[in-house]
């Protein structure tokens, strides 16, 4: 269990959708918007991996200025576009700007935020095949996929929870429990056709979040916010007293429960 420090300092959090490595356009979006002395949790697919690890350090000095000029911190959460040893190891650690580790915990306003990574792509194949490809063609093998995509259910790492006495009152993951729309798998019916697995893969991928779900309720914490993104639109709905939020590509959510 990784317990991140209180962030009182800042003034508010955001939530954020899917960004696909579109920094730039999502620091526009803090401007454009006003936001200042904010944390923006992102729920996934940040993109981080496809680069060199040592582009990242130039990467982040392109956003610094910015970041450091509204008073902005960035924390980015795995989806399933993300190497997962970036955030297992929290290879990027900067300042402003930090890849989580799953089952991570945010104290913001007294509140408890538990951060779960993680989702299956739903285009694999043709992420293996150019893999594949590169291979037959004796080119470098590209970062288009990573086999550990899959969220997990970290009974133990939860059961930490209680042995530290803390109540998780939200939750942030990139997938969501089965429970939630979407719940038909329209627009990907050509990616079912190509790989045999994959349906069975996405029911076990939802099957993980109903377990964090479960096991949440059962051992008495006060749930009463959810947010996710990687179905690339935007839904909020109460679900026996949980506001659950999808969220689409670079939607900014300002969470300011904690203000009630």
């Amino acid at each position: 269990m990784n317990l991140l420090q209180d962030y009182n300092e800042y003034d508010s959090l955001f939530v954020c959708g899917d960004i696909h490595g579109e920094f730039k356009t999502l620091l526009y979006e803090i401007k454009r918007k006003g936001i200042n002395n904010a944390i923006i949790l992102i729920t996934g697919d940040c993109g981080i991996g496809f680069e060199k690890s040592g582009d990242y350090e130039q990467v982040y000095q392109k956003l610094s200025r910015t970041l450091q000029k509204t008073n902005c911190q960035l924390l980015l959460i795995r989806g399933n576009h993300d190497d997962p040893e970036y955030y297992q190891n929290k290879l990027i650690d900067f300042p402003l700007m930090k890849t989580l580790p799953d089952y991570s915990i945010i104290r913001f306003k007294n509140w408890n935020i538990l951060c779960i990574g993680g989702a299956i792509s739903v285009d694999r194949s043709e992420r293996l095949h150019a893999i594949w490809f590169a291979r037959l063609k004796g080119l470098t093998v590209p970062k288009y996929y990573w086999e550990n995509e899959m969220p997990i259910f970290d009974k133990m790492l939860l059961a930490e929870l209680k042995a530290n006495n803390i109540l998780i009152d939200t939750v942030v993951t990139h997938t969501a429990p089965s429970f939630c729309k979407p719940f038909i798998k329209t627009g990907i019916e050509h990616w079912l056709l190509k790989d045999k697995e994959l349906e069975a893969d996405t029911i076990q991928e939802r099957k993980v979040m109903d377990n964090i779900h479960d096991y949440l309720i059962q051992e008495g914490h006060p749930v009463t916010n959810w947010f996710y993104g990687h179905f690339h639109n935007s839904h909020t709905e109460y679900i026996s007293n949980i506001c659950f939020r999808m969220l689409g590509i670079m939607e900014l959510y300002e969470y300011n429960e904690w203000k009630k």
